[in-house]
């Protein structure tokens, strides 16, 4: 448990640090990214005070949130999710998914809501650094298929956004591409947009200082 303990502590106090040279009127939301972690790291953590955790895989957080189902915890869907697990994640009731990434899947996911009289709240994910691995709208659609979804698909609770930073050492590539996400997410606000899920492990600050109220952090949180 110290080591994790310690590991908590040092991320929030970095957290903090990059919360108050941002504003100190900032509220930041940590999620601990637990892809590669066990049952018992989880509780551990929880027990330190953590209580919201973020799965890349339906299956992986449909084990875990079942073995940990006496436990008060939030959690989050963050990695792609295909249309042929919508059902198996609404199922599992999460706090947020992250990686609402199309119109066509947002579609998909509100006509199974509307089936089963359900919401599904979730952030559409951008691919502000216009990287081809990653999934996410490109910059140029992304309001106005968030508009179109707040319009056709009343299930779906839009929050915000979600974006991944630049991969690359490049630290003016990295600021470019949340500067990007930050400045549609301001242009989205008016439309309800609170959520702005930016940063991790490794770029967690610079999201922090464009604006990123929800972080997503795995492997300096679990790691011994």
């Amino acid at each position: 448990m110290n080591i994790l303990r310690n590991n908590l502590d040092k991320v929030i106090s970095r957290i903090e640090k990059a919360r108050i040279a941002y504003s100190r009127h900032q509220i930041i939301r940590l999620v601990g990214v637990s892809k590669y972690s066990g049952i018992q790291d989880i509780q551990t953590l929880y027990e330190c005070g953590q209580r919201s955790f973020g799965e890349n895989k339906v299956q992986d957080l449909k084990t875990k949130s079942q073995a940990l189902h006496d436990l008060p915890l939030q959690w989050h869907m963050i990695g792609t999710l295909q249309e042929n697990k919508i059902n198996a994640l609404l199922a599992l009731r999460p706090a947020l998914l992250h990686s609402l990434d199309s119109f066509k899947l947002a579609l998909a996911i509100q006509n199974r809501c509307a089936r089963e009289n359900i919401t599904l709240k979730a952030l559409l994910q951008i691919n502000s650094s216009n990287e081809p691995t990653k999934s996410g709208l490109k910059p140029q659609e992304a309001i106005q298929t968030y508009l179109d979804i707040l319009k056709s698909c009343p299930n779906i609770e839009l929050d915000g956004l979600m974006s991944i930073g630049a991969h690359t050492r490049e630290i003016s590539k990295i600021q470019d591409s949340f500067a990007l996400t930050k400045d549609i997410f301001d242009k989205l606000s008016p439309y309800g947009a609170k959520t702005l899920s930016m940063g991790m492990s490794n770029d967690f600050e610079i999201a922090i200082s464009y604006g990123a109220n929800m972080v997503r952090i795995g492997s300096i949180l679990f790691e011994k």
